[in-house]
């Protein structure tokens, strides 16, 4: 059952009762929700990796994650008080700063203030337990060229390249490279090589930056975790339907969802405390997991047979074009489905996609 979060407003128990759930700032639930994105991009690359080519695949992350620098990359840096900094120094905490906020290790080690390295620490969140033996080089190269390479020209900076020492799913010792400003001006096949037979100098835990405490609480640290998986998956749809067009992107999409949902489903159920039960469980489950995106939900249990949820919020989608908005709550929906068929009880789950909500609609398998 529910905890306290939820208020009955008819508290006869009658068919016809409306529950409504307030926004949560339970750490469980955010994090629950930050844990299941993050399956999903992984679930989500490993389906592109085995069904599509290996250019697609790099394809794929060249557009994402320079899609993600663009929206990310400049706007930051004043957040996280960098502005000052030479811009060898900035790149490098720049990367241990804001992938720290999603629970990603990053090690800094400042040489001079024109080359500074950054070492990404296993686990790695990218290639999470086994997934990272299924993941093609292509990946790698294609993150690189997308985010690191850029760098220099975002920050209008023609010295400033990255030296890539070592590589993911390589078999070496995960990402690890340095911002370096060189004497002169890069060519574009100079903004970003290839030194695997160089080390990075000794960790100084000292020299780590970190953001100010009084800045990022607990609770802000929590969402920023739970943003950072979410902008994966949609900026990482949008990128894939560029690449593969829009009705292949909702095919993966939409399979990877569901067998994420299927799989997740037990993590999802016990951090808002539902049962595995019928259809009055799965729409109280519904309701409190998507606190944990802001999403606000009323429940109408008018029957006895059946339930129906409305959700406003969407945070989701917040801020998308219509078109990249239908397309990831296409897909996103079968997250939901996927994990409301993993029970023991067989439900049919439609939803109804609205301008400015999602009606859930839960009722017993029609056979």
């Amino acid at each position: 059952m529910l905890d306290a979060a939820v208020m009955i407003d008819d508290s006869t128990g009658s068919p016809g009762q409306y529950r409504t759930l307030p926004m949560s700032t339970s750490f469980p639930i955010i994090e629950a929700q930050a844990a299941l994105h993050h399956q999903y991009f992984l679930g989500l690359q490993l389906m592109v990796a085995v069904e599509e080519s290996r250019e697609t695949v790099f394809d794929w992350m060249f557009r994402l994650f320079r899609r993600q620098h663009e929206e990310k990359f400049l706007s930051s840096f004043e957040k996280l008080g960098l502005s000052d900094d030479p811009d060898a120094v900035a790149c490098a905490k720049y990367h241990v700063l804001s992938n720290s906020m999603g629970g990603v290790a990053v090690e800094y080690m400042p040489e001079t203030d024109t080359k500074a390295w950054v070492r990404f620490r296993y686990p790695r969140w990218m290639y999470a337990g086994p997934a990272i033996c299924g993941i093609p080089i292509e990946a790698s190269r294609g993150f690189l060229n997308g985010w690191y390479k850029q760098n220099g020209v975002s920050l209008d900076n023609p010295r400033l390249g990255f030296v890539c020492v070592s590589e993911d799913v390589t078999g070496q010792f995960g990402l690890c490279g340095y911002f370096k400003e060189y004497e002169h001006d890069l060519t574009d096949d100079e903004r970003l090589v290839f030194a695997p037979d160089e080390r990075p100098p000794a960790f100084d835990p000292k020299q780590q930056p970190a953001a100010p405490a009084a800045d990022w609480t607990p609770e802000r640290l929590a969402k920023a975790n739970r943003n950072y998986a979410i902008e994966y998956i949609r900026n990482g749809m949008r990128a894939l339907s560029e690449v593969v067009g829009t009705q292949r992107a909702v095919d993966l999409g939409k399979r990877a969802a569901r067998l994420t949902g299927l799989q997740q489903y037990p993590i999802l159920a016990a951090a808002v405390n539902t049962e595995d039960g019928g259809v009055t469980d799965a729409a109280e489950f519904i309701s409190a997991i998507m606190a944990g995106m802001g999403d606000a939900c009323v429940i109408d249990v008018s029957t006895t047979t059946s339930a129906r949820v409305t959700q406003d919020g969407l945070r989701i989608v917040r801020g998308l074009e219509p078109e990249d908005r239908d397309t990831l709550l296409t897909c996103w929906i079968e997250l939901w489905r996927g994990a409301i068929h993993s029970g023991r009880t067989f439900l049919d789950v439609d939803c109804e996609i609205t301008e400015t909500s999602l009606i859930w609609t839960i009722a017993p398998e029609a056979r």
